[in-house]
């Protein structure tokens, strides 16, 4: 992007804009420039695009394509495109103004050149073509390169290195949450490369991919997710009010906007390290928190609080914090065991530790995807001076959950080969010392416990309070022109899948509403088998997702396949992002391609048997596993499910139990981590099913 009449042309300032007010302007623009963000900003008053508005964008094609930012009010802002397109507008009381543009046909690149009082912008390299919004949690957010070392991609590293596209271009929306509706939001677009690649969204580039080798025309992907959210945190207050529980929540919210603003005051007060400059593997190591002392044996922490671990300290008075928390804890060994190596085992820690005993380093989880990683340390037994051993943790955690939060047999201590184990569970000392946001750490340090100073709010806004993300993620990209919707979330809402069937739904209509596009696709992704535990049944959730069909212009990707129910997330995201292009090329794009599997339709008692139909298996079903195998059971009137004997007639099943004279109801793959054994003759698999709607 380039701008004219401006002693700052090329600069690319890539940060949120929308706080810049006019006394930025002037004598101290430098130190503004340096202190709020901003993705085009011009000399002349305060002249601002929407970052998604810039160098590199794809344009959807055959559309009134809106172009928004903000200006001087009153002033005239105009528009011309190298394609001939011109317009014109003035600019708002409020400083907003809106252009549409009417794109033509696939192709590029084009340029747009738009004026504003005595100012140009220049804009780049632009390209027309489809335009993807790609959202949800965690499987969506995973990147090309994975989490390592357990949350990979198959295929990951080849992936990347042959993912040179330049007519794909990406543009991811930096992790926001807030309390109102923002207007803008941080990220670029770019060309896909191995560069760029690598850090984007796995699903999204898979989807983006598969589209544009079919339709060799240039993809736009626009990325938005947030492992660990809730559906509701991607809904807008004005449709969660639809439901009259949430009525206390959002006026807490409401209320939370000046709060929220003291909250980012008193962390500015503390010194920051910006993690951006820190790249590669070793970017969490080395760092320090004003807390070197803290690993001494001798250190004073008398005034901490104390935490039961394990635990995830979001559950505790530390609520939702992403940064750094200290844990110490006095423990009393055998005598037998001074001198001796001892083995101290910590379980999983989210997200990186580093870990002292008698005040020396023993180990350390310092690289990302580490929180799944049992923490297994040696200590030597030249530390091993008395039968007191102080030991003290560093806990970083920057996104999700954090803390020591396994099982509490995972927390012991004992000596090399024993199967004596002194239990480390139970009370830790505890002080944060660091708050993440915004991609720097604030630090604050553990004397004086001044986390615990900082304002308070009303609700403790996170990224999982209703409306947070909608409001910081999706808000400022609308009403950006997009073709539809992908979306893989779900696991997040296993406890409530009754709700889900309510706000899913709702989410589609609010989002559909809001970027005033009509009906558009939106495509999504049935969350996979994974083992959640006893308590959680995820099938429900499946069960729910699968009516969400009922609504418009929808399609469901199922994963029944392709899952892993050691890990929540899968590796196989080719087939997620492919499956989910299947659903658009064939509904989107009128491609002659199989997109669905098998859906149950309809069943139908008959001489003690039960027929189940199927939509989208006009050529036939496939069921394969051993006949104890195939994960379909039948039950009668006393509701009680058996494994059945089940044959295939073309594309409905017979289902059947020699014990069982009136069968009433049929469920498939119907428990947590179900294999997928029912396919069509096109390989697709079928979601899990139920006949009944028994509680």
């Amino acid at each position: 992007m380039k701008c004219t009449r401006s002693p700052f042309s090329n600069f690319h300032i890539q940060m949120n804009f929308d706080r810049l007010s006019p006394n930025a302007i002037g004598a101290g623009l430098i130190l503004g420039l340096l202190l709020i963000p901003a993705s085009a900003l011009c000399r002349q008053g305060v002249f601002l695009l929407s970052p998604l508005i810039s160098d590199n964008m794809v344009l959807q094609q055959r559309s009134n394509v809106p172009v928004w930012g903000r200006g001087i009010p009153g002033t005239r802002v105009s528009l011309r495109a190298s394609w001939g397109t011109t317009a014109a507008t003035r600019v708002n009381p409020d400083s907003t103004w809106v252009l549409k543009v009417r794109t033509l046909r696939a192709g590029g690149p084009h340029k747009l050149v738009i004026g504003h009082a005595d100012t140009s912008l220049t804009i780049v390299n632009i390209l027309v073509g489809e335009v993807w919004l790609c959202s949800g949690q965690s499987n969506m957010e995973m990147p090309l390169s994975g989490w390592p070392p357990t949350d990979t991609v198959l295929n990951g590293s080849e992936e990347i290195e042959h993912s040179s596209f330049p007519k794909i271009r990406l543009f991811t929306v930096r992790r926001a949450f807030s309390a109102v509706p923002e207007s803008s939001c941080n990220g670029e677009w770019a060309e896909c490369s191995p560069t760029t690649s690598r850090d984007f969204s796995a699903t999204a580039y898979f989807f983006g991919k598969k589209l544009y080798e079919t339709l060799r025309v240039p993809i736009g992907l626009i990325h938005a997710s947030w492992g660990g959210t809730a559906v509701n945190s991607w809904i807008s207050a004005q449709f969660l009010s639809q439901l009259p529980q949430y009525d206390t929540t959002l006026q807490r919210i409401k209320e939370c906007a000046d709060g929220r603003r003291r909250i980012l005051d008193w962390l500015h007060e503390y010194p920051s390290i910006d993690m951006r400059t820190r790249r590669g593997e070793g970017r969490w190591a080395n760092l320090g928190f004003q807390d070197e002392d803290v690993p001494s044996r001798s250190y004073n922490d008398s005034d901490w609080r104390t935490m039961r671990l394990p635990t995830i300290w979001e559950r505790t008075e530390v609520g939702n914090l992403d940064g750094v928390v200290w844990f110490r804890k006095r423990v009393t060994i055998p005598t037998e065991w001074i001198h001796k190596d001892l083995v101290l085992e910590l379980g999983p820690i989210d997200d990186i530790d580093v870990t002292f005993v008698n005040g020396v380093k023993i180990g350390a989880h310092e690289g990302e995807g580490m929180w799944k990683v049992d923490r297994v340390y040696r200590i030597d037994g030249s530390l091993i001076d008395s039968t007191l051993l102080q030991i003290a943790v560093r806990v970083i955690d920057y996104k999700g959950g954090g803390g020591i939060f396994g099982e509490p047999s995972s927390m012991s201590l004992h000596p090399e080969g024993s199967v004596v184990r002194l239990s480390l569970a139970g009370e830790w000392r505890h002080v944060p010392v660091a708050q993440y946001h915004d991609n720097s750490l604030f630090m604050f340090g553990p004397v004086g416990r001044k986390y615990e100073t900082r304002p308070r709010l009303p609700i403790d806004l996170s990224a999982n309070t209703p409306t947070a993300l909608y409001n910081g993620m999706i808000s400022p990209i609308i009403p950006y022109a997009i073709r539809g919707v992908i979306w893989y979330q779900g696991e997040s809402d296993t406890q409530n899948p009754k709700q889900y069937r309510r706000l899913f739904p709702l989410l589609i209509e609010n989002w559909r509403n809001d970027f005033k596009l009509g009906d558009f696709p939106f495509y999504y992704v049935q969350i996979a088998p994974f083992e959640y535990g006893p308590p959680t049944k995820s099938q429900y959730l499946r069960e729910a997702q699968t009516t969400a069909l009922a609504v418009k212009n929808t399609g469901m990707a199922v994963t029944l396949d392709i899952g892993d129910p050691k890990n929540i997330h899968p590796a196989n995201k080719q087939d997620v992002g492919n499956r989910l292009a299947l659903w658009a090329l064939a509904k989107t794009y009128g491609r002659n391609v199989a997109y669905s599997g098998p859906l149950y339709k309809s069943m139908r008692t008959r001489n003690g048997m039960i027929e189940v139909f199927f939509d989208r298996a006009e050529k036939g079903l496939v069921l394969t596993g051993s006949p104890g195998g195939h994960g379909i059971q039948i039950a009668g009137g006393d509701r009680q499910f058996r494994m059945a004997i089940v044959s295939v007639r073309g594309s409905k099943l017979i289902v059947s139990h020699p014990d069982i004279a009136i069968p009433v109801a049929v469920r498939y793959a119907f428990s947590n981590t179900p294999e997928a054994t029912l396919h069509n003759t096109e390989g697709l698999p079928a979601p899990s099913f139920r006949t009944d709607d028994w509680e």
